[in-house]
């Protein structure tokens, strides 16, 4: 079976080594030793000033839309995992679609200026696929309406903008470490802000708003993380150049491979290096796409529709019309992409691609 991902695992004795230091001091979460050296060279890698390493993504989010004070209505894409809109929700927050770009998939835009009103606080957009957003465009709305920008740049690791790591825009960022990402830790995630004040409230929410023993800083929540997450997180970083080169080499094989198949994939934003995290395809019709995957699956490869449905059509936001996020969700599916898939597993996936495309 080939699935559409699998995690990448450093040797086993190098996990064990650090697990068994972990055992040794008989510390297992808390703000351990592990957990601050990995955010130490986690902030060195990416080269960054600031950086909470916390239990998951959607937390990181909750964190985000809470210390900025975001209340009322948050212009948000449809097209993105569900966590991202969740999060609003969860915050008591109303969550306003804006619809996407046809060509990047992140959201347009113009339909954010479109979306604002009087009761907007927030825009919290969705690097999607690792791909930059119109960080320009979104700043300069952002401005002239007192907004503050939250990124989900949960499929962003190792991606640039102008130079710069991408987790260096917006009021807070925020990004992903689960086991489906390309560089993870199996459960975690992290929240990244140039504003060393936010940061400081944000490290009393997640834990509790300790401030001391019998004293608190504020309402916190449990979102830490523990020191065997952070073994897997500093294993797995000594091999990021590694992961990024190898996701880079086999995307640019199935661009090779796929060249006569009747799909296009997302534009990237100019000035961005993207991490080449998925490899998402459009297809020209949703049933050329049903085609091509259930000839996959057929074959026990498992492709994904990242995403479907748009997050439009939540039984638990307002309804909204989102056109192009909807059709999207109807015509793209991500290709199997992980560290050890092989070039002659990328052939037989092509083949059977274009094999659907010519029934």
């Amino acid at each position: 079976m080939i699935p559409v991902t699998k995690p990448f695992l450093p040797p086993r004795e190098e996990y064990k080594q650090r697990i068994d230091q972990v055992l040794e001091r008989n510390w297992l979460t808390n703000n351990g030793p592990l957990v601050n050296k990995l955010e130490l060279r986690l902030k060195r890698y990416l080269g960054l000033d600031h950086l909470l390493f916390v239990s998951n993504g959607t937390i990181a989010l909750q964190f985000a839309i809470n210390v900025l004070g975001v209340e009322g209505d948050v212009v948000t894409t449809p097209f993105s995992y569900v966590a991202t809109t969740s999060s609003i929700v969860w915050e008591d927050c109303t969550p306003v679609f804006a619809d996407i770009d046809p060509e990047t998939l992140n959201i347009d835009p113009e339909n954010v200026d479109a979306a604002i009103t009087p009761n907007t606080s927030a825009i919290l957009a969705t690097h999607c696929f690792g791909n930059p957003c119109d960080i320009e465009a979104l700043r300069s709305i952002a401005d002239a309406n007192d907004l503050k920008i939250i990124y989900d740049a949960a499929h962003c690791f190792g991606t640039t903008y102008q130079g710069e790591c991408i987790f260096r825009y917006g009021d807070v960022s925020t990004t992903s470490f689960h086991a489906t990402k390309l560089y993870h830790t199996v459960e975690g995630g992290a929240v990244i802000t140039e504003d060393p004040d936010l940061l400081e409230r944000m490290a009393y929410m997640r834990n509790f708003g300790h401030d001391g023993p019998g004293q608190f800083n504020g309402v916190g929540i449990n979102g830490k993380n523990s020191e065997m997450h952070a073994a897997m997180g500093l294993c797995n970083l000594d091999y990021a150049d590694d992961i990024l080169e190898r996701r880079a080499e086999q995307c640019r094989y199935y661009d090779e491979l796929l060249s006569n198949l009747k799909v296009r994939k997302p534009e990237p934003l100019e000035e961005a290096n993207v991490n080449h995290a998925y490899y998402p395809i459009l297809f020209e019709s949703h049933e050329a796409m049903k085609r091509a995957k259930e000839t996959l699956e057929g074959r026990e490869i498992s492709p994904r529709r990242y995403f479907h449905p748009s997050l439009s059509s939540l039984d638990y936001v307002p309804d909204m019309e989102t056109p192009v996020s909807d059709d999207v969700a109807q015509r793209i599916l991500c290709l199997p992409l992980y560290h050890t898939l092989t070039k002659e597993e990328q052939e037989m996936i092509a083949r059977l691609l274009l094999r659907a495309q010519n029934y």
